[in-house]
């Protein structure tokens, strides 16, 4: 069985961003770059039904930059098989242009499942999978938190408001991992060194003209800084004033 887990490299959530002087995208000093941590989960997937099975193939795919082959190596590291690596200087927010380069990369390979992180930590758009799905004309299941094989269907359980939602489809299909489907393991020191050893094929992906623009980035405004009305009970008229004429929440 063929499995292909598509990762995005993304800032770390840790680091603190800043909006360069173009107004349209992000200052990259002092910006590290990881993994996007939904890729995680799915890269574990996928490497549990290979593990189980005892056979198969694990083929991670991203798309960006130079700077995303550190991205797949990590990948390597944890156990996947090889890697492809789309070549875009440029990255469009365009989900529907990343979603077609990757359907043309991933076509060929003719996958049994397709995993995605639920959602990238960068744009929170959660677009690109069932994009993608629709685009190889497979089934879809999104914020996929439990997961099981039997035989040729995928059990799962999705993530919904208020509970989960148990969804069994046919394979091939594509599936985004949800945060808590698994514990991402982390790469041994084996893994690392034989992850130099593994093949990262570099493709130039053609993005095509972009059906969406981003025209500004800016951060949200500073929060104003609190104050103390008073203390006990007295400050309570003081509080109920402020809330009522300032906030305007009563």
């Amino acid at each position: 069985m063929l499995q292909v887990v598509c990762i995005k490299q993304v800032p770390d959530t840790e680091t603190r961003v800043k909006v360069a002087g173009d107004g349209r995208t992000l200052d990259p000093a002092g910006v590290t770059l990881v993994m996007n941590p939904f890729d995680e989960f799915a890269v574990e997937a996928a490497l549990q039904v290979k593990e189980k099975a005892g056979a198969g193939e694990v083929v991670v795919v991203s798309l960006g930059g130079p700077g995303v082959q550190t991205t797949l190596r990590n990948a390597l590291a944890m156990g996947a098989d090889r890697a492809l690596h789309l070549r875009s200087d440029t990255l469009s927010p365009d989900g529907l242009a990343v979603a077609k380069a990757l359907a043309v990369a991933i076509r060929p390979l003719d996958p049994a499942i397709v995993w995605l992180g639920k959602a990238a930590a960068d744009d929170d758009a959660s677009q690109v999978g069932p994009m993608l799905a629709t685009l190889l004309d497979l089934p879809c299941a999104t914020a996929v938190a439990a997961f099981e094989l039997d035989g040729n269907t995928a059990k799962v359980e999705r993530e919904i408001e208020g509970g989960r939602e148990q969804v069994e489809l046919p394979l091939p299909c594509v599936l985004t991992a949800e945060k808590g489907l698994n514990q991402p393991r982390y790469a041994s020191l084996k893994g690392i060194m034989g992850a130099k050893k593994k093949t990262i094929e570099e493709v130039a992906a053609d993005l095509g003209p972009a059906n969406l623009e981003l025209v500004s980035l800016e951060l949200p405004p500073a929060r104003a800084a609190g104050r103390i009305v008073g203390e006990g009970a007295a400050a309570v008229p003081a509080l109920v004033r402020a809330l009522r004429d300032e906030a305007k929440v009563i």
